[in-house]
């Protein structure tokens, strides 16, 4: 009986959130959808990876899993874009990529900021529509200073989350070097 009376409470308690919280979360899963929208409006020529290198885009550190399950895929990088210390949804840093049935397959993005460069400016990590960036310290496998990260799942499902790092339905067994990676230097 005292189970089913603390189910109740609790129950009632949530019918007396107020209508803002309510609001403030469809606010932010609309800002998350809106971001979604936005990568693949700005992305869609990018499925193609040759637009993707005329625009500046080449592969970096080749494909990337890691101690969870699945991979990031394949990263393309402008170094312009992750030195310059500003983010643009319209234009992200890198995207992702995964060599799958003899061709190359959009994933998603990532977008990347220098932790100097952002921290200079900003009292608080960068924010994307509503999603708080991960900091990733130095050093680190990828041979970057520390840097804010978020990835954004926009054109493969994440079983874990759209804005997740790994992607378990995301593979790295299909993918071999063709070509030699741009070098940390590059990204400055």
């Amino acid at each position: 009986m005292k189970i089913r009376s603390l189910l109740f409470v609790g129950l009632a308690a949530l019918s007396l959130l107020p209508g803002s919280a309510r609001v403030a979360q469809a606010q932010d899963h609309g800002a998350a959808r809106s971001l979604v929208a936005t990568v693949r409006a700005a992305t869609e020529r990018f499925k193609n990876v040759d637009a993707a290198t005329a625009a500046g885009y080449g592969l970096f550190h080749g494909c990337v899993s890691g101690p969870e399950e699945g991979a990031m895929g394949i990263h393309y990088a402008n170094g312009d874009l992750v030195g310059d210390g500003a983010l643009d949804p319209q234009h992200p840093e890198a995207l992702l990529y995964e060599h799958r049935d003899g061709k190359m397959q959009l994933l998603g993005v990532e977008y990347v900021v220098l932790a100097e460069a952002w921290n200079a400016n900003h009292k608080t990590p960068p924010v994307l529509g509503g999603q708080l960036f991960n900091l990733v310290g130095s050093p680190n496998r990828y041979g970057l200073p520390a840097f804010y990260e978020l990835h954004v799942w926009a054109w493969k499902t994440n079983p874990r989350g759209t804005f997740a790092d790994f992607n378990p339905a995301v593979s790295c067994d299909g993918y071999t070097a063709s070509e030699m990676p741009m070098s940390h230097e590059s990204m400055h």
